[in-house]
């Protein structure tokens, strides 16, 4: 049971602390204004990601919000994950750039799995 916890929580904190980070780069650092541009979202959807960052990490890190609830963040970071990659991919960015979501998607997956040890829920719960 313990060692579940560790698990879980040493995921969940590894992608809290990145959804952060990249929010806070998103809002700061004019850098990332260009990134956005280069894949050719528009400058508005870097600020809505921004906030949907911060609010989906606060929903995984705060251990009294529900689990439907949390579900529901897990899963528009795995789109956040997939799409990246996408974007990187489809404008011929480096490899490194397109692996990297799929790294974080790989720790999403695992937080989400030692979630479900933790409470014995299933997938389809």
């Amino acid at each position: 049971m313990k060692k579940n916890k560790i698990i879980y929580w040493t995921a969940t904190g590894i992608i809290t602390l990145m959804m952060v980070f990249s929010a806070y780069s998103y809002l700061a650092k004019p850098e990332m204004t260009a990134a956005f541009k280069h894949l050719g979202y528009p400058d508005y959807f870097r600020i809505e990601l921004a906030i949907a960052k911060i609010l989906g990490a606060l929903v995984l890190i705060i251990p009294v919000i529900p689990v439907k609830i949390k579900d529901w963040a897990y899963a528009g970071f795995g789109i956040v994950f997939i799409s990246a990659s996408i974007a990187h991919a489809s404008n011929g960015d480096a490899a490194a750039m397109i692996i990297t979501p799929l790294v974080f998607l790989t720790i999403l997956i695992v937080s989400n799995i030692y979630l479900r040890k933790q409470y014995q829920l299933s997938v389809a719960n």
